[in-house]
């Protein structure tokens, strides 16, 4: 078992996006440096496709949270 567990690392990314996510909002009302706020926009749209992808269950796959605690 590694120090960053999976549901912490889910949840950085997770907390990470929000952030990105107002920082663009409050960029974009204060200074309207358009395309940095683009940017930002585009990481964390990047960052929440990616916690969808480990936490949504596909057809026959396990989520990998489900597959590491089944296999230790």
């Amino acid at each position: 078992m590694g120090l960053i567990t999976d549901d912490l690392m889910l949840s950085l990314l997770m907390l990470a996006a929000l952030l990105l996510i107002a920082g663009a909002i409050l960029r974009w009302r204060r200074d309207g440096f358009v395309k940095q706020v683009w940017l930002m926009l585009a990481a964390a749209a990047v960052m929440l496709a990616n916690v969808a992808i480990w936490t949504v269950p596909g057809g026959d796959t396990r989520v990998p949270n489900t597959a590491a605690s089944a296999a230790g």
